[in-house]
């Protein structure tokens, strides 16, 4: 919408995993290549902890495309699966024909059978479990069982576990200390600090055409660091809605006024989502968004 206002060629500020637009900075690049160091080497279990938005998706994007084609990625979204399921998840992806009828022990035998073959081509599998925090302890357990398959050198399956700060918490119980001291690399994606998100700002736009001048005033980099908590995924999303209200009222630069109507949009519509009743339809319309239409209206009006 504001894109040929603003001289651009693509949005800047797209909230969808685009690893054209990986920012190397805030120790994301140092991070990823400790990741896939880690595993090139087949140095066993990472963690990889963040909050709600630091960038875990776009990191695990990342790593598909940075590691070599010797290595086969599992990913495992959905980390509710009781203990068996996960054995059995594993070895479907493995491509091994499972029946649930089976036992457990005869589908971790059938699994190890195609490890060894796998390691025999001189190939590595590792396995990416997204929001792991949410996994229950059992199948926590299973993950430590899993890791028992190795050779006299080398591990036969490595796992990545990705999840928010409460994974720590998680991992912290009793029952579950034996697979807490097998992970090898414990990994943070830390939020941006104010000089990152001018630098994430910048690079964003960058990449998406933009050769002006700075576009975000001083104000509205302190204020948009302040609202975002330097997460990723909400600055671009506040970066988006202040360039949109700049947009209707035709600003070339965006002020801290642009960024908090931004704010304040947004968090009428998580306020919106969370409290409506049945029945009702959803706020789509937040206040930048009223606002741009209709300036647009009555600027195509006396254009």
């Amino acid at each position: 919408m504001y894109c040929d206002f603003f001289g651009l060629k693509a949005a800047p500020f797209r909230v969808t995993p685009d690893t054209s637009l990986f920012y190397a900075g805030g120790e994301r690049e140092a991070l990823l290549n400790a990741i896939v160091y880690a595993i090139s080497h087949g140095d066993g279990m990472v963690k990889v902890v963040g909050e709600v938005g630091s960038g875990k998706t776009m990191l695990t994007r990342m790593l598909e495309k940075s590691l070599p084609d010797t290595v086969t990625i599992i990913y495992l979204p959905n980390p509710s699966l009781a203990a068996k399921d996960l054995v059995f998840a594993i070895g479907h992806e493995l491509g091994i024909e499972l029946d649930h009828s089976q036992t457990k022990t005869h589908a971790l035998l059938a699994i190890q059978k195609k490890l060894l073959e796998i390691h025999a081509s001189n190939q590595r599998v590792v396995v990416f479990i997204d929001e792991a925090q949410c996994m229950p302890l059992d199948t926590l357990e299973e993950l430590r069982l899993l890791t028992n398959l190795e050779t006299e050198t080398d591990k036969l399956l490595q796992l990545v576990l990705f999840g928010q700060p409460e994974l720590d918490d998680h991992l912290s119980h009793p029952s579950v200390r034996q697979i807490k001291e097998r992970i090898i690399h414990n990994l943070y994606l830390k939020p941006f600090t104010p000089a990152e998100v001018a630098e994430y700002l910048a690079f964003r736009l960058h990449k998406a055409g933009y050769n002006g001048s700075p576009l975000f005033s001083p104000s509205a980099l302190k204020a948009l660091s302040k609202y975002s908590d330097g997460l990723p995924r909400r600055l671009s999303i506040l970066a988006d809605k202040s360039m949109l209200a700049a947009f209707a009222a035709q600003l070339s630069t965006i002020s801290a006024k642009e960024v908090r109507t931004a704010y304040g949009d947004n968090e009428a519509n998580i306020r919106s989502t969370s409290t409506k009743r049945p029945g009702m339809l959803p706020m789509t319309l937040g206040v930048a968004t009223i606002i741009a239409i209709i300036s647009i209206g009555l600027f195509t009006l006396y254009k």
